[in-house]
């Protein structure tokens, strides 16, 4: 979490669109994606950077730059589509990357001569996910969420006894995992039916989850555990996550054992993946309110007391198929920030995660669960802002929502900011239901 030359709210870089106030891609972001240029689909897959509008592509940097040894044998899995192997390197080296590849981009680098034509507009390359993703996590850290679907079905008590105790989370299902763009149906399953028999149909409750998808680095053997001090050398980095969730099949399934079929069919992700060191200038203290308890030892850390939070602000954007069409853009549904939404900082899931000898590796996914904040327009899914569907969102062309319908496009969004800092971004994550098949 040390601030370097990479993070000089004043570095330029010799790529002109990353010096554009809205930019979420300036020189002091430089996130990581897994790409191929889209002319040519048979093309093997390489990581690229985001820069501006642009993409550094590392297949072509890594022949057409000059580079030092350490850092030309950083570049050679890049450069094959293989993230996995950088984040599986201790972060010393993974910063070390980072300086060499600001250096290159930055204004007067004496690589633009040979890296220019390694640049692209990035609205030339596809995308698949950014990494190879073995494992999926999925998190309850967003308090208010919690509490306001508590609030739902258990109005006496809408927190469970060990919420502020445990991170509560599931394992996910890593094969439904698709890159943003993605669109698909809307899921068949078992709902709630008249009397003691179920109904079969499709989901008539279809709702996101705006979330934050953490990104484990090196990770842990089997039968060992990652300390809470430790925890940050295997916090790789961060990406956006929709969390697509059927309420009608979850509120049937979900007792005894959790959801199920509910989340399995559809989960969305960012294409890039925002750099833990990126982050460092973003970092806040973790504070609990005023008369929660303290967390458990091997959740508490001088670390992560000071900076262990993170600054960041999450968005829902909505776009009806009628909008599209219309050629409309997406309205924002909600807005929150992630310090006052989440109960759990990414250090603790992950020695939370690992301190029953679980072995997380390069790669793995861990969701934060979906981020609210206290406030009206702050709700982070449906559920909460229809309350259940009992009262409506009406958007700007007259029309209403209470769950999602076919054809509505969701985009999330995130960025960081603040004062003496560069703003960066994480770009859309944006999926589309489309009718039940």
């Amino acid at each position: 979490m040390t601030l370097d030359d990479t993070h000089d709210p004043a570095l330029r870089s010799w790529v002109a669109s990353a010096q554009a106030e809205d930019t979420d891609f300036p020189i002091q972001n430089l996130p990581y994606g897994r790409l191929r240029p889209r002319a040519d689909p048979q093309a093997p897959w390489r990581i690229g950077v985001a820069i501006g509008d642009q993409v550094l592509d590392l297949r072509e940097a890594a022949a057409r730059g000059r580079w030092d040894a350490a850092t030309a044998a950083r570049l050679a899995p890049l450069a094959d589509g293989d993230l996995n192997a950088l984040m599986a390197r201790p972060s010393a080296e993974r910063r070390a990357l980072r300086a060499a590849l600001s250096a290159a981009l930055a204004e007067g680098s004496a690589q633009q001569a040979a890296l220019a034509p390694a640049v692209a507009p990035a609205a030339a390359f596809e995308h698949d996910l950014p990494c190879r993703i073995g494992d999926y996590s999925d998190f309850y850290a967003g308090i208010h969420h919690a509490t306001a679907v508590g609030r739902l079905f258990r109005p006496d008590q809408p927190l469970m006894p060990n919420y502020k105790w445990v991170p509560i989370g599931y394992h996910g299902r890593a094969s439904s995992l698709r890159v943003s763009g993605d669109a698909f149906p809307r899921p068949l399953g078992q709902v709630r039916g008249e009397g003691d028999a179920p109904a079969f149909g499709p989901s008539q409750r279809m709702d996101y989850e705006l979330e934050l998808a953490f990104y484990v680095g090196p990770g842990n053997a089997r039968g060992t555990r990652i300390a809470i001090d430790e925890a940050e050398e295997h916090f790789f980095g961060v990406g956006l996550l929709n969390d697509w969730s059927a309420r009608d099949i979850q509120a049937w399934e979900y007792q005894p054992l959790g959801p199920f079929l509910s989340k399995s069919f559809a989960s969305t992700l960012s294409p890039w993946i925002v750099t833990n060191e990126a982050l460092a200038p973003f970092r806040r203290p973790f504070v609990r309110p005023a008369g929660d308890p303290a967390p458990l030892p091997y959740l508490d850390g001088a670390a992560n007391r000071a900076a262990g939070a993170l600054g960041l602000q999450v968005e829902t954007w909505l776009q009806t198929a009628a909008m599209r069409a219309a050629g409309q853009a997406p309205v924002r549904l909600s807005q929150a920030e992630v310090a006052d939404a989440a109960y759990w900082t990414p250090a603790q899931l992950i020695a939370h995660h690992s301190v029953n000898g679980c072995n997380l590796q390069p790669g793995d996914l861990l969701g934060s669960g979906t981020l609210s904040g206290p406030g009206p327009g702050q709700a982070g899914s449906l559920l909460e802002l229809t309350v259940g569907g009992r009262e409506a969102l009406h958007l700007p062309d007259g029309s209403e929502r209470r769950f999602l319908q076919d054809g509505d496009r969701v985009v999330l969004r995130a960025h960081a900011q603040r004062e003496g800092a560069r703003r960066i971004g994480f770009g859309d994550c944006a999926g589309t239901l489309l009718p039940a098949q």
